[in-house]
């Protein structure tokens, strides 16, 4: 199951795009204009990618945005649970919260 898109960081996923392409780190960072080291940190998710890197990402592979960019922070919202030792139940809290916020519905 490790292979199932939602178990995939965003960082296997730019490296699995990149070498499906056949190219370089340097490559893809010099065609996205990002220094190499910086797309090499964000390839191995030591570095968080900015907004505009992940469009650019998104249109140099002709992939979804959007699905990178959901990828990108489910990542950053796993590590926070875990790092948290929270229990998954603040899932189910933080959706109520988002649909309070969203559409001024209560808790």
């Amino acid at each position: 199951m490790k292979n199932s898109k939602y178990f995939k960081s965003f960082g296997e996923h730019l490296r699995q795009l990149r070498e499906s392409s056949g190219l370089t780190q340097k490559e893809v960072a010099n065609k996205l204009s990002v220094d190499n080291s910086l797309f090499a940190k964000i390839e191995r998710n030591e570095r968080p990618p900015t907004k505009k890197f992940i469009s650019n990402v998104a249109m140099f592979f002709n992939v979804d945005e959007k699905e990178l960019h959901n990828e990108y922070l489910s990542d950053q919202i796993a590590y926070r649970i875990i790092g948290e030792n929270a229990d998954l139940d603040i899932l189910r809290v933080a959706e109520k919260k988002v649909s309070y916020i969203k559409n001024g519905e209560k808790c």
